[in-house]
């Protein structure tokens, strides 16, 4: 299952900026691309591979989740989490946020949405709970500067990463109670994904880490090494892979947990963000490239 190139979708006006997250929307089969250099969202058809809008006004788009027709994108230069239709590509509602708002998760009941805020001089680290359609909203002060979050199969649990002091924190929705901090044997909790049906927790580490956790216990399970300072963190369920892409010097991990076997591709320095299309492709977003970069397991 090995990843090779594909194409590039080019992307008007994106060599040389800067990107952040992407995610894919099944029921619509497209891709939204947080251009954070541009304070835009980008729009691919994946099935037509190519780039069909720009939607402005989102500054420095940073987090991106897609769900059944539901976008969210959390907006770090105007503290803001936007909620888009991804039909018909108009902003449903903005909710003002913490500062500097970063990873975000929706969950799979799309009834709530989760935003984990940096902060800033002022104003201390953040996780914040908004009800979709509703006026809930609940907040959790946080022990240091959050990265990626998801959510549980069961829409019971949000887990976020912790940079430092490194850790997964586990917290109960919507009210954020319950709180749990489990440490990580790597520094610098980064990239996360979650295999919901083996209940296991991903956490690419700074420190040159991807580490397997029990995602009911907290239980380090095993760790392999990466091949440099990871970002964002894919599991695969079609192929049962973790897909870690890595900014210096340019490339793609993969690695099989049941075999620990890894491989590596190529792509380029800087290309730090991917969005994963079950069951065979990722995309990975590239300055350099001029937009994505898309790779296809074998006999994809």
């Amino acid at each position: 299952m090995a990843l090779s190139i594909r194409g590039i979708i080019e992307i008007p006006g994106s060599r040389d900026t800067s990107f952040d997250h992407a995610a894919f929307d099944p029921k619509t089969r497209r891709v939204f691309v947080a251009h954070t250099g541009r304070d835009c969202v980008e729009v691919i058809d994946h099935d037509a591979s190519r780039h069909v809008a720009t939607l402005a006004d989102f500054p420095e788009a940073a987090g991106v989740v897609a769900h059944d027709g539901h976008v969210l994108v959390t907006n770090r230069g105007a503290a803001s989490l936007a909620w888009l239709d991804a039909v018909t590509l108009k902003t449903r509602s903005v909710w003002p946020t913490a500062p500097k708002p970063n990873g975000v998760a929706i969950t799979s009941a799309a009834n709530f949405a989760i935003a984990a805020c940096i902060g800033d001089d002022t104003h201390e680290p953040e996780l914040q709970v908004f009800a979709l359609g509703g006026g809930g909203r609940w907040t959790l002060r946080l022990p240091g500067r959050p990265r990626w979050c998801v959510v549980d199969a069961n829409d019971a649990r949000v887990f976020l990463a912790i940079r430092e002091p490194s850790m997964v924190l586990v917290a109960r929705l919507p009210d954020l109670d319950d709180v749990e901090h489990w440490p990580l044997p790597s520094g610098g909790a980064h990239g996360m994904d979650i295999d919901h049906a083996a209940g296991l927790l991903y956490v690419a580490c700074d420190d040159g880490a991807l580490v397997e956790l029990d995602a009911r216990t907290g239980t380090v399970q095993r760790e392999w090494p990466l091949a440099g300072g990871p970002d964002a963190t894919f599991f695969n369920p079609a192929s049962g892979l973790v897909h870690v892409a890595i900014a210096e010097p340019g490339l793609v991990q993969s690695i099989d947990p049941r075999t620990g076997a890894a491989s590596r591709i190529a792509t380029a320095r800087g290309a730090k963000t991917t969005a994963l299309v079950v069951p065979d492709r990722l995309y990975v977003l590239s300055p350099s490239h001029g937009g994505i970069l898309e790779l296809a397991s074998d006999g994809g």
